[in-house]
């Protein structure tokens, strides 16, 4: 069984079991149809995957691996806040006119910063402190900040990364304030695994555990039900993820640079709501 189904499954039961409903509180998010998106919920989650033992996509339905990572790539690499960037409509309902989503994810990635070795932006200084100061245990980046949140188009769920290498082994938290578990815990996941790998391949370190935290992990009202037949699902085992040995620099990578051998999932037909 692939742990990235085993932790899913048992994360929802325990919510759909043992959760906190919202149905007696005003709630931001609405359906297409006005309504408003309630949640059940349980609140802080800690997951641990294993990157050495295998890649944690989830079988139990379809995952999207290339278009999860031209995400990460549009927010980590490219740096950008606009849509028009992204090879994918899974921004267009917060963006605006322009395809800006405001001051949000990779904009604060991209800011320069002063440090004594010189200006950086967040990522750069990662990969600067992962080559030069791999004992720093200050290596870590944020998208939460308080001065720009009035000028993001929404606040970022995933907000959050710290790294730190153990020997020869590199080891990431990720922390996310708020996460929509059937449209976005195993694009997570799986897209911040892959990010662990390539930058663990162009510091010359061993991709290691993966800890990701969750403050508030929710199943939609209308998601329930799809939800309760996934989980009831048989997993197929963890596929291998390849990624290009040739890629020396972490601005190298493509989404051709990586794909998985040996996946087998069970489809999903349904299309899943979107509360926004």
């Amino acid at each position: 069984m692939s742990r990235a189904d085993q932790l899913f499954i048992e994360n929802c039961k325990e919510i759909l079991a043992h959760g906190v409903w919202d149905t007696d509180q005003p709630v931001r998010p609405r359906w297409d149809d006005g309504s408003p998106a309630h949640t059940v919920k349980r609140f802080g989650i800690v997951n641990r995957y294993d990157l050495r033992e295998e890649f944690p996509i989830q079988t139990i339905r379809r995952m999207y691996l290339k278009s999860a990572v031209d995400e990460l790539l549009w927010i980590w690499q490219k740096k950008s806040n606009n849509v028009r960037d992204l090879n994918s409509n899974i921004w267009d309902a917060w963006a605006d006119e322009s395809g800006s989503i405001g001051k949000a994810y990779g904009y604060q990635l991209g800011v320069k910063h002063r440090y004594p070795e010189g200006e950086m932006d967040q990522v750069d200084r990662v990969l600067y402190d992962l080559k030069h100061n791999p004992a720093s245990r200050r290596i870590l980046t944020s998208l939460y900040n308080h001065h720009d949140l009035c000028e993001m188009a929404l606040y970022p769920c995933a907000w959050s990364m710290t790294f730190n290498v153990s020997g020869r082994t590199l080891n990431a938290v990720l922390n996310q304030r708020s996460q929509d578990m059937l449209t976005a815990n195993g694009w997570n996941v799986m897209q911040y695994a892959v990010l662990l790998h390539m930058l663990a391949q162009v510091s010359g370190l061993e991709a290691g555990e993966l800890i990701h935290v969750i403050a508030d992990a929710h199943i939609y009202d209308r998601h329930v039900p799809i939800v309760e037949e996934i989980i009831a699902r048989k997993p197929f085992p963890a596929p291998k993820l390849w990624l290009d040995p040739a890629v020396t620099g972490f601005y190298g990578f493509t989404t051709d640079s990586l794909r998985l051998e040996g996946y087998q999932c069970h489809p999903l037909d349904e299309k899943i709501p979107v509360a926004v």
